[in-house]
């Protein structure tokens, strides 16, 4: 493998990389803004599912970015268990499961 391919295969990997993580972080508005949207705490609700975790900096970061319910769309029972599934935060969509079904 020359210089070119090692240059090019690392801009290919930061780049997946970099995608990732606007993905992550968009998943974690959309838990974040739903959170808010059925007058839930979203750094409550991660601890019950990370009770081990100090705290999440990028929920953190995220919630400057939430909304308040008036102002936010609809956002879905499913769609905030899928995108918590698709990013394997199967803890943190178990908490969500039993807010939807306390809900009901």
């Amino acid at each position: 493998m020359d210089e070119y391919e090692k240059e090019r295969r690392k801009q290919i990997e930061e780049a997946v990389v970099e995608t990732y993580k606007q993905e992550e972080e968009m998943m974690i508005l959309v838990f974040a803004q739903w959170c808010a949207n059925h007058g839930l705490d979203p750094e409550e609700m991660y601890r019950q599912a990370y009770p081990d975790q100090q705290s999440n900096e990028r929920l953190q970061q995220v919630l400057k970015l939430v909304v308040p319910k008036e102002e936010a769309g609809e956002i879905p029972d499913d769609t905030v268990l899928g995108v918590l599934s698709m990013f394997g935060n199967e803890d943190l969509a178990m908490v969500v499961s039993e807010a939807i079904a306390a809900r009901k």
